[in-house]
């Protein structure tokens, strides 16, 4: 894929996350057409739990950095720990949605394109949900020397995202190859986007931050999530 046609595309899964702020949760609380009946709705909350133990564990202390935030749905999550946390996203539509789930909690919002966003500091931990497999695939070391470039010596890592499971996503959605690097998202109204998605085998996402110099853990949930604990050194808390 062409320069060119990566940022058309990274542009097109902007417009896309603005226009799908207000619906966003609808996916996540797995309401309407991301309504997949009781059982799986069950099995998709006891894994939301099972994530929520590892970040406890990990305990994302101090200056906390959160890329593409959405909604606020994790940043949530990351208060109880952090003494102060920046939230960057490029969507103006869910920053608002953010700061009136999160009232009057100790947070700056920066909106910004994260491939176009440079920090202003050091931070203890970075923290990214359902983001990574929107990166687009020849943007990945990119990304990670950004994050990299955001954390303090001993600053680490905590990230969640999306396991290839046609159950996870809308009903009236086609789930691409998990060997594609695309696919097409569908909002309420009709309106069809095309969005980086890339879904990443947890061994195999472990292997490539090893080949770029980091040190990562990266687990399973059994069905709908992948998540994991990367530092630049040795100091990684799983």
């Amino acid at each position: 894929m062409s320069k060119g046609q990566t940022e058309a595309l990274v542009q097109e899964q902007i417009a896309y996350c603005r226009a799908r702020a207000g619906e966003y949760d609808e996916w996540f609380l797995r309401q309407g057409r991301y309504d997949r009946g009781p059982e799986l709705n069950r099995q998709w909350f006891e894994e939301v739990v099972e994530v929520e133990a590892a970040l406890a564990a990990f305990a994302p202390t101090g200056r906390v950095l959160e890329l593409a935030g959405g909604t606020g749905l994790w940043t949530q999550r990351l208060l109880p720990f952090a003494e102060e946390v920046t939230v960057v996203d490029a969507s103006a539509e869910a920053l608002a949605l953010s700061r009136v789930r999160l009232g009057e909690a100790p947070i700056r919002f920066v909106e910004a394109n994260v491939f176009d966003w440079h920090p202003e500091g050091a931070y203890d931990a970075v923290f990214f949900s359902f983001w990574l497999s929107h990166v687009p695939p020849e943007r990945f070391e990119a990304f990670w020397q950004l994050v990299r470039s955001c954390l303090a010596p001993q600053g680490r890592v905590f990230f969640l995202d999306s396991l290839y499971e046609p159950a996870s996503t809308a009903t009236d959605h086609w789930l691409a190859d998990p060997g594609a690097s695309t696919t097409k998202r569908r909002l309420n109204d009709g309106r069809e986007f095309e969005i980086i998605k890339v879904f990443y085998p947890p061994e195999r996402l472990a292997v490539r931050l090893a080949m770029l110099g980091w040190r990562a853990t990266v687990r399973a949930t059994t069905r709908f999530f992948l998540y994991g604990a990367v530092s630049k050194n040795n100091y990684v808390n799983t």
